[in-house]
């Protein structure tokens, strides 16, 4: 397919002080280049009040929930045979900070939706954009209830992002990564690949070979590592593709997205959580399999470079 030009030029917006201040979470973070670009397709729940619904499956749902979703899944499996009761939060006013988190994840979103439309439009397909929910605590989803301690996670029902931003002091504290706002943008890179595989058909066949009921738990467990290996891919292609456009990345930006993936990588969380490794049991992958994979959608810029189905499942 021939090559599109780009989306027009974007000027970096310079990042006032106040901005960075408030961009960061509990941890001193690095700052990235922001673009003026902002999307219409994030849903901010934060300080809304009242309508948070938590998952009431008791503690081993969180922690099952928390290992198996986190940076990526259909969360439905665990959320609907779970129990939800309401949480009642107190309206209140968004602070400078969270407003301006606000802004920071509907830029991102921005170059999200620009950069995919582009590749979607290169290669002949329709592109339709996610929506990205941020919230606190617990709110509703097409998959069933949300909680924080999941982590970020894609709902294909509603194809739809969900982002409690306490998980990245999490990301920190708990799982040893170096967090800044580029590990923010890998996340929603990574989540915006699940959404990737759903407009391209990968998760219903993914579903489809859970529910045959043919393959084992350990066979499954390697197509899943495919899946979230391949959204890794996907991030790392965005991230690719997008500096090409925007010139948005700086010094340290992929080393943060490399600190990130191999914090969540199976084997880091396995030996922080239970002490002790079985790769059998992975569904997201090892810590050098998620660098591996990013690094490599990010050298090639390549979508058609990331069959991660057929290089682990020989």
């Amino acid at each position: 397919m021939p090559l599109l030009s780009g989306l027009g030029i974007r000027y970096v917006k310079k990042t006032s002080q106040s901005e960075k201040k408030s961009l960061i979470l509990k941890h001193k973070i690095l700052i990235m280049k922001w673009t003026n670009d902002r999307s219409d397709n994030v849903d901010d729940r934060r300080g809304s009040g009242g309508g948070g619904m938590l998952v009431g499956g008791g503690l081993g749902t969180i922690i099952i929930a928390a290992i198996v979703f986190f940076l990526g899944g259909d969360p439905s499996a665990i959320l609907n045979n779970s129990t939800s009761a309401p949480q009642q939060t107190e309206q209140r006013q968004l602070s400078k900070e969270e407003l301006n988190i606000r802004e920071f994840v509907k830029m991102l979103t921005a170059e999200n939706e620009q950069t995919w439309n582009k590749i979607f439009q290169e290669n002949g397909v329709q592109f339709k954009p996610a929506k990205v929910v941020l919230f606190e605590q617990g709110t509703q989803s097409g998959c069933g209830a949300a909680q924080s301690e999941m982590g970020p996670f894609y709902c294909p029902a509603d194809q739809t992002i969900y982002m409690d931003m306490s998980f990245f002091n999490e990301l920190q504290q708990k799982f040893g990564a170096k967090v800044g706002q580029f590990t923010v943008a890998y996340v929603l890179g990574h989540e915006y690949g699940h959404h990737i595989q759903n407009l391209l058909g990968t998760l219903d066949k993914v579903n489809q070979l859970r529910q045959n009921g043919r393959y084992s738990e350990t066979q499954m467990n390697q197509v899943s590592v495919a899946n979230e290996l391949q959204a890794d891919f996907y991030a790392g292609v965005w991230a690719k593709q997008t500096d090409s456009r925007e010139k948005f990345l700086e010094p340290g930006d992929i080393q943060e997205a490399m600190s990130a993936a191999a914090a969540v990588g199976d084997d880091n969380i396995q030996k922080r959580g239970q002490g002790y490794v079985n790769q059998e049991s992975f569904t997201h992958g090892s810590s050098a399999q998620r660098e591996e994979w990013f690094m490599k959608g990010y050298n090639t810029g390549d979508i058609r470079q990331g069959d991660t189905f057929s290089a682990l499942l020989k």
